[in-house]
Order: C-alpha cells, then sequence, then structure tokens
C-alpha cells in the first residue's frame, strides 16, 4: 500500500514517524512552504520537512493546493492512501484521488470541535474529556465519516500543551490502527451524527485572548490554561500588554476588591476581583520584560495605585 502523507508541524511529525516504524510504505510527503522566521528572517522548514529528510522521503511543498500540477505531481507517486495530520484543507481533485481514500486525524472527539484549534476550545471551555478521530475526508471541512476515535482525559490543570502531547502519541498511535485497517479491509466508516449539539473550534484570534474580569474565575482560569503556550491570553496593567502564563482562582470575597480591580502588597501576591472572586496572577510577562514569577516581578516594579 503506497501512502502520501500530509502534514506540517511537530503533531504530524509523531504520525509520520510511527507510520514508518509500523513499516508502512510512505512514498512521498506533503508540507507547507518554507517560511521566513527569527529575527534574521530566514528561510525555515516545516518540522515534517525536517523529519521526512531525515528519512530520504520525497517532499512536496505546494504554494497552491489546487494548482494542476500539483496533483499532476502527486498522480507520479501512484497513492494507494493519503494521510492527513495538522495540514490545511484540500481540494477535491488532491482528496479523492487515492483509490483507497484520504483520512484525516483531528484532535477531538467528533462532530464535536468541528474546526482549526479543537485542543484550544476543550480546555478554554472547560471540557473534562477530549480525543482523538480518524475520518474519511469529504466536502465539508472535519464532517466525513468516522473511522476510529479514542477518548483521553482533560485533568483541572491541564494547558493546552499539556492536553497536545498526549494527544500527539495518541494520535500516533489511532494513524497507524486506521492504516492497518483500512489495509486490511476491516473498516466500517460510519456517518457524523449532524443532530447532535456541538461546540465549535473556530481559529483563533488575540481577541480570543483577551481577559474579561467580569467573567467567572473558572472561564478566566480555563481561558489562560487553554491559551498556553500558544498563544497566550493577556490583559492590560497600569497601561502595559501582559502575558498571563499562570494563574490561580480564589472563590472569595475580599473587602474593596471589585471586578477588575487591582491589588498587591508589593512584595508576594498581584491579584484583580472577577465576578465571583479575585484571581490571583502566580507567573505572567510584562510588555517589554521577561518571563517571571510574580514575586520576582514585583521585587523590582515601582507601582503607582
Amino acid at each position: 500500500m503506497r501512502i502520501v502523507f500530509f502534514g506540517t508541524p511537530d503533531f504530524a511529525v509523531a504520525s509520520l514517524e510511527a507510520l514508518i516504524q509500523a513499516n508502512f510504505n510512505v512514498v512521498a510527503v506533503v508540507t507547507a512552504p518554507d517560511k521566513p522566521a527569527g529575527r534574521g528572517q530566514q528561510l525555515q522548514s516545516s518540522a515534517v520537512k525536517q523529519y521526512a529528510e531525515t528519512q530520504g522521503l520525497p517532499v512536496l511543498q505546494p504554494i497552491k493546493l489546487k494548482d494542476p500540477a500539483f496533483a499532476e505531481e502527486l498522480r507520479l507517486y501512484k497513492p494507494d492512501l493519503q494521510v492527513i495530520v495538522a495540514f490545511r484543507m484540500l481540494p477535491e481533485v488532491v482528496w479523492n484521488l487515492p483509490p483507497m481514500g484520504t483520512f484525516n486525524l483531528h484532535g477531538s472527539l467528533l462532530p464535536n470541535y468541528r474546526g482549526a484549534a479543537p485542543i484550544h476550545w476543550a480546555v478554554i471551555n472547560g471540557e473534562t474529556e477530549t480525543g482523538v478521530t480518524t475520518f474519511f475526508l469529504q466536502h465539508e471541512i472535519d464532517t466525513g465519516d468516522l473511522l476510529f476515535q479514542e477518548t483521553e482525559p482533560i485533568h483541572p490543570d491541564d494547558t493546552t500543551g499539556d492536553v497536545y502531547e498526549r494527544l500527539m502519541k495518541r494520535g500516533a498511535k489511532l494513524v497507524v490502527k486506521t492504516a492497518e485497517a483500512i489495509q486490511a479491509g476491516t473498516t466500517n466508516p460510519v456517518p457524523q451524527d449532524e443532530t447532535a449539539a456541538m461546540r465549535p473550534a473556530p481559529k483563533l484570534t488575540r481577541a480570543t485572548g483577551e481577559v474579561h474580569w467580569s467573567k467567572s474565575g473558572a472561564e478566566i482560569y480555563n481561558l489562560v490554561r487553554g491559551m498556553y503556550p500558544f498563544p497566550g491570553s493577556h490583559t492590560t496593567f497600569q497601561g502595559k500588554n501582559c502575558k498571563l502564563i499562570q494563574v490561580k482562582f480564589h472563590p472569595e470575597s475580599i473587602p474593596d476588591l471589585g471586578i477588575g480591580i487591582w491589588d498587591t502588597d508589593q512584595k508576594t501576591f498581584l491579584r484583580v476581583g472577577c465576578q465571583d472572586g479575585y484571581i490571583e496572577i502566580l507567573e505572567w510577562q510584562m510588555e517589554g520584560k521577561k518571563r517571571m514569577k510574580i514575586d520576582e516581578f514585583l521585587r523590582g516594579y515601582n507601582f503607582n495605585f
């Protein structure tokens, strides 16, 4: 079975590596074009390209997926199956090419959290469980027939980074399981339940990460851990933008500490009132400064309360 693999970030590398270690015949890899990065703006290859090159695999980097020349190049590799992990939406001429189909690995329990940021939104929304899903591609994004699913708990203190790491490993195993079943002809694709109440997972924006102190402490806490480590949640303190890294919710009221009111002893704590208590800032990064634990920050900051 000849496989063409599509992917870009390190999340996809785990699945590509798992396929190779399981002795599948990966004949080519498709990934994003190199992009300028860093202070020098030098071209940076994707994580998938870097790994593929260590394995001696041909790498395709189309700028436009609808380019007829790209589809023609794909046909030269005669794929029986295509595997998609963390890649752009494909046109039908691409995903409909192999006779055994094209399947995708998605970081949620579909049909819940269709979209670009399923792991982030599951944490932001305070879910206690998520998972990974493999499904055959169809016209609409994340809507194809389900192949396999596996669940993964979200612990109360998990950040998106924690869940990402676990789903990356669990997803890699599920990709191998799915490829094995397709090769053996033992899959039983099941349509997604379109009548279920579904939560979306749209692309994150800067506005997504803005903390609104009028919300409940649980909502703020979940937002901070859901946006960590990337792209981060943020607030404004004394005219400076601050990226929140770690906070703690205290469900208790303090006299004169109303919603959005800041308080500190200028030595050990910095806190701000919210809807049902207060949020204690444990670690953050103020604009123009390095990332700091809050006691370290307080020792070197002149307050103007």
